[in-house]
């Protein structure tokens, strides 16, 4: 074939791509027709990218933002400083937020629960301003620990002004930092449980009552959705960090700056269906099964099991699970005291003698220190009947 003819080829098919609104990923040389101005898709387990339109473009993320609005919430239920039965008053500055909210009124009391639901149900600006006062003590305090959970997590290009999304020129974040704020997000299965609701209803023994409709339209029609969140303004048109599970394979999609309605929706389907059709994830072993066992020394008993820190797999390409092998990594005896969830050794996944996943492996339970007096009695009893 001559350079011409080509050049010719290459150039046609450069036009077509241009005329038909196709994107090719400079990852994966992926082709998906997006309109989106920014678009990525991660695998879970491990975060890599499976697809990639100008994931690191700097744009507004509406009420996405409430995302880091929960994770904040559900570190705060973890570590007790909050509880899901907790009654928080409405104060005059959450309840004059507008747009979208849950019409809350000064002076009113709601629950955690209830908040945390209106948050992720109904997008309630005044119920993310709420609870922020009640975590942190004030709004701009609250705002203060999102931009910091934002640089703990990797988030380099993103800045939060607010706990709720609404516009700000400084409220600015890409797909690629919120494809890590949602896996990070997966941490808590509590959460994942509030975004999948379709619908709750609030005050139903008063004259006000409210019924909270899930914005994530995927949860009735696209089987596996359950998370996470939506993001409309002018500015920032329509947005979607979304997560799928489907035969162990968890995908995140983040999809910003659409421009029709709806389309957050069907471009996330795309991203979907093109992870589901092309990738599968292989597991060799979950959280709790036991891999092997380590001896104890001066321990109260003489063995302990070794379970994965977290579930053993890897997400591949159709057709590319040859060659796979696992390696497993334990000492033969180490000292008490065994503390649960202590590092014993790891578990590696290799593909033709390459690394490609390692997990630790983590003491099951607990073993105790043995006292002098147990030691010697261990001593004996060997002595005696062996």
């Amino acid at each position: 074939m001559s350079n011409k003819i080509v050049k010719n080829i290459s150039f046609m098919f450069a036009f077509l791509c241009v005329a038909t609104s196709i994107v090719i990923s400079p990852l994966l040389g992926v082709e998906l027709p997006l309109k989106a101005q920014s678009a990525i898709l991660i695998e879970a387990n491990n975060g890599n990218i499976l697809y990639e339109k100008d994931s690191h473009k700097v744009l507004y993320p509406a009420s996405m933002t409430k995302i880091m609005t929960l994770v904040l919430a559900m570190e705060a239920l973890d570590t007790g400083k909050i509880s899901m039965d907790d009654v928080v008053t409405a104060s005059e500055n959450a309840a004059s937020y507008g747009g979208s909210q849950i019409f809350l009124a000064p002076g009113e009391k709601l629950t955690v629960k209830e908040l945390l639901l209106g948050i992720a149900l109904a997008s309630g600006n005044d119920a993310a301003v709420n609870l922020a006062e009640y975590i942190a003590g004030s709004h701009e305090e609250f705002v203060k620990q999102m931009n910091n959970k934002a640089k703990e997590l990797g988030m380099k290009d993103t800045n939060f002004v607010n706990c709720n999304g609404l516009h700000d020129p400084n409220h600015k974040t890409t797909a690629y930092d919120f494809s890590l704020l949602a896996k990070y997000a997966l941490n808590f299965p509590e959460l994942l449980n509030i975004c999948k609701v379709k619908h709750y209803r609030i005050r139903t023994d008063t004259d006000r009552p409210f019924q909270y409709d899930n914005k994530n339209k995927l949860l009735w029609f696209y089987p596996g959705t359950d998370g996470f969140k939506t993001g409309w303004t002018e500015d920032a048109k329509y947005c979607f960090t979304g997560t799928c599970e489907r035969n162990g394979l968890r995908l995140i999609s983040v999809v910003m700056g659409v421009p029709v309605p709806k389309g957050h929706f069907s471009e996330t389907q795309i991203l979907f269906n093109y992870g589901f059709s092309q990738f599968f994830y292989k597991e060799f072993y979950n959280e709790e099964e036991v891999i092997g066992k380590v001896n104890v020394g001066k321990g109260k008993i003489s063995v302990v099991e070794a379970v994965p820190k977290n579930k053993v797999g890897i997400t591949l390409a159709k057709g590319d699970d040859k060659k796979l092998s696992i390696s497993i990594e334990l000492p033969s005896l180490i000292d008490a005291p065994v503390n649960k969830g202590q590092t014993l050794g790891k578990v590696s996944i290799l593909k033709e003698g390459e690394l490609v996943e390692q997990v630790k492996l983590v003491a099951k339970d607990e073993v105790p220190k043995c006292s002098l007096w147990q030691t010697t009695k261990k001593v004996f009893i060997n002595l005696m009947f062996n």
